[in-house]
């Protein structure tokens, strides 16, 4: 890759940030395939289901329900655990819960609650949750249910939060949610979307400052996706917004590693689709873990002589 002038500081900064990795976590990487993606013929084995179908009442901007839509539906616990049942059958390694949120940022997990138990019971799948914000009863229902893990969008911007995704209060609501999740004992996966103030970079930093303050399996970096939704639910200001640049998003991730330089730092699906480049400059990073790399990528981690491990999971999922 060339590097031109402008960029010696962040090649700095990236190559200080690779070191730490190493030094704390290994000289390793582990490549991710979701359960939503196919590539080389190959299907992840940790799809996604969606507790709401369709529905969601926020309708972010940067996705507008879309994502959804993508996904299996499960909209009765009868429906999900009959669902998982039968992925579990076809050999899957886990599923992951997701489901559009109401005014209030929250999905319906009271009524799940015993369906994922069903699932934790009687099957040996892993079971991560898009938990959306969640108090101390909620957090406690969905450990005593056995979930393993919970992601959890992490915005540092109150402008940010309330224009895109059309909620009526705070950040403060998302470091609480963390809370009553740590308190609770469920290990919390962070996500943090670059640029999602309609492509541009606006409290990303203080979100690894928030995140840094918990005690996390991993914290997963991406970047806005400039998806066309075909006019789905309203056009708005994100349809002319354009991804982040692969500097950006490699900053937040050397900004993530200095902030908690114990903790597995991930370049998540959820970014740039073809952005080779940032997927390189990820790996000088020393990012743990990638989903959906190129060859270019795992051709670079060979250069850098990192031990490479393959899993067909969600790349929140600890190495199985």
């Amino acid at each position: 890759m060339t590097i031109t002038p402008d960029d010696h500081g962040l090649a700095r900064r990236l190559e200080a940030a690779c070191r730490l990795s190493w030094q704390n976590l290994g000289k390793g990487i582990v490549f991710y395939l979701p359960g939503m993606f196919r590539m080389d013929g190959m299907t992840g084995k940790y799809p996604a289901l969606s507790i709401t179908g369709e529905n969601c009442d926020l309708l972010c901007d940067h996705c507008r329900g879309t994502l959804l839509k993508q996904m299996i539906p499960a909209e009765t616990p009868a429906e999900l655990a009959d669902r998982c049942r039968r992925l579990a059958a076809k050999g899957h390694i886990g599923v992951l819960i997701s489901g559009g949120c109401d005014q209030r940022g929250r999905l319906p997990w009271d009524r799940y609650v015993s369906a994922i138990k069903t699932i934790k019971t009687e099957t040996d799948l892993l079971v991560s949750v898009h938990s959306g914000l969640v108090d101390d009863e909620t957090a406690l229902k969905l450990k005593g249910a056995g979930v393993d893990q919970a992601l959890i969008d992490v915005i540092g911007d109150d402008d940010t939060y309330q224009s895109v995704c059309h909620v009526p209060f705070g950040v403060d609501r998302i470091e609480a949610a963390m809370a009553s999740l740590q308190r609770a004992g469920i290990p919390i996966v962070p996500h943090i979307v670059c640029g999602l103030h309609y492509g541009k970079m606006r409290g990303e930093k203080r979100a690894v400052a928030m995140i840094s303050r918990f005690q996390v399996e991993v914290v997963v970096i991406v970047g806005l996706m400039c998806q066309t939704t075909n006019g789905a639910n309203g056009a708005n200001e994100m349809d002319n917004a354009v991804s982040p640049t692969a500097e950006a998003v490699a900053d937040i991730i050397a900004e993530a590693r200095f902030a908690m330089p114990e903790t597995p730092v991930s370049l998540g699906c959820a970014r740039k689709r073809g952005d080779r480049r940032m997927e390189l400059l990820a790996i000088d990073a020393g990012v743990n873990r990638m989903a959906l790399p190129s060859d270019e990528a795992v051709e670079r981690a060979k250069g850098y002589g990192l031990e490479i491990c393959f899993q067909k999971t969600c790349c929140s999922v600890a190495p199985v």
